[in-house]
């Protein structure tokens, strides 16, 4: 057990992520040595950002918690804190059932901790980070909680409404990352075309973005979680003008049938949805878009199914995640529907989706062969490097594989890579520039 170490645990997406690292500056601004992600508890003090966002995550995130409960009450941990989205929505319930934990805190309250710690807040250190992603990328989160209330999701009732961060904020975050080191921003929230509404009515999103790529030193911004209704398609006029905007956009769908856009609240129909994936991809030639579709939401049909299967067969999406629905309580479908597709069909459903998926993104993958692409990259990993073109997210996307005995590279750099291989979720290329 290490004296002023701290153990911080990241559960659930990118967004959590950023609360950790803007935790963990402050700690450190208080005099503590911060480990992120570490398999076991090795300092005296662990905090765990949980998700509460699924019920897979929900579980994923209490055994976590049970986990180091385990080594609290074997000695090798002398503090145990509890933080995010699933204390939020269900601290009483934890506190009740986890009397070892030492403290819960909600998704927005967690800078208390530091109180607890008997530790002050640092002013100075407001809105900085502790990166623990490689330092030539980051996240970069510009709104808080979702106007949305899709029928199935629990995250307002988690993070309430949409809350835009201030322009000039976001602009000055990405400015003294730059000066990091930073070359690449994955721009995140709930609903990032949203941006801006909940202050004037009017979408932001274009305006944030063209000025963000107009900072000098920014080379990549790559947009995630966009909305197909009210879409502001000024947008992509930025993202085919400006190089540094990757041609990339997560925009998730959910599903195509009407029948299952108006039960899940998604205002928003079959034919918009195809309107809209046509006008992306005719203002923004080449973009290479990721959704996410959901199978078994009550009351689907094997018509509802196969219609979104032969709308991914249609479109042939570059990226797409599927999962099985999953009724959260206090949702709208939780209390107005009936869980009625049973967990075998889900899976079936989910994995036959799946199937197709991969057949798609094989053969897209494979039509780079030959090409030449910037690469960045990322770490090196026993006999290669690893890389990703602008087409690529972190974690969640293809990876591009360079033999490291062939030339040596240096990470957080950018290349002209020759793609002379493909395989089911990996492309391997060599430098030529």
């Amino acid at each position: 057990m290490k004296k002023n170490q701290i153990d911080i645990i990241t559960l659930g997406c990118s967004k959590n992520l950023v609360d950790s690292e803007l935790l963990m500056k402050q700690f450190e601004a208080n005099g503590y040595h911060c480990v992120h992600d570490s398999k076991r508890p090795q300092g005296e003090i662990a905090v765990i950002n949980t998700c509460g966002f699924i019920e897979d995550a929900k579980q994923e995130s209490i055994d976590t918690i049970l986990e180091f409960i385990q080594a609290k009450e074997e000695g090798r941990l002398r503090k145990l804190y509890v933080m995010g989205c699933l204390s939020q929505r269900y601290q009483k319930e934890l506190e009740k059932e986890m009397p070892e934990v030492d403290k819960f805190y909600g998704k927005f309250n967690y800078k208390q901790l530091l109180q607890e710690l008997g530790k002050a807040e640092v002013s100075s250190c407001n809105g900085q980070r502790h990166l623990t992603t490689p330092r030539h990328y980051a996240y970069i989160k510009i709104a808080e909680g979702c106007n949305r209330h899709c029928a199935y999701c629990a995250i307002p009732i988690i993070t309430g409404k949409h809350v835009s961060r201030p322009k000039e904020e976001i602009l000055q975050e990405v400015r003294e990352l730059v000066a990091e080191g930073v070359k690449e921003f994955q721009i995140i929230a709930q609903e990032l075309t949203y941006y801006g509404v909940d202050i004037d009515g009017k979408h932001h999103i274009t305006e944030l973005i063209s000025e963000m790529a107009d900072i000098p030193g920014v080379k990549w911004i790559r947009l995630h979680y966009a909305y197909p209704n009210q879409f502001p398609m000024d947008l992509l006029d930025v993202m085919r003008e400006k190089p540094n905007v990757c041609k990339y956009l997560d925009i998730a769908l959910q599903h195509i049938s009407d029948h299952m856009l108006n039960s899940m609240h998604r205002h928003v129909t079959k034919q918009e949805t195809i309107n809209l994936l046509k006008a992306i991809r005719e203002r923004v030639p080449g973009i290479h878009i990721r959704t996410t579709l959901m199978v078994g939401f009550p009351g689907e049909t094997d018509e509802d199914f196969h219609e979104l299967l032969d709308f991914v067969r249609e479109q042939r999406f570059e990226r797409m995640g599927a999962f099985a629905y999953s009724e959260e309580e206090g949702t709208y479908s939780a209390t107005h529907y009936e869980d009625n597709v049973p967990a075998e069909v889900k899976q079936r459903r989910l994995d036959e989706l799946m199937i197709l998926q991969q057949d798609i993104s094989s053969e897209i993958e494979a039509d780079k062969v030959g090409k030449i692409m910037t690469v960045i990259i990322d770490r090196k990993e026993g006999d290669y490097y690893i890389g990703r073109t602008e087409f690529c997210s972190p974690e969640v996307d293809p990876e591009v594989l360079i033999r490291a005995d062939e030339k040596r590279l240096r990470v957080g750099c950018f290349y002209q890579v020759e793609i002379t291989a493909s395989e089911e979720f990996d492309l391997y290329g060599k430098v030529v520039k």
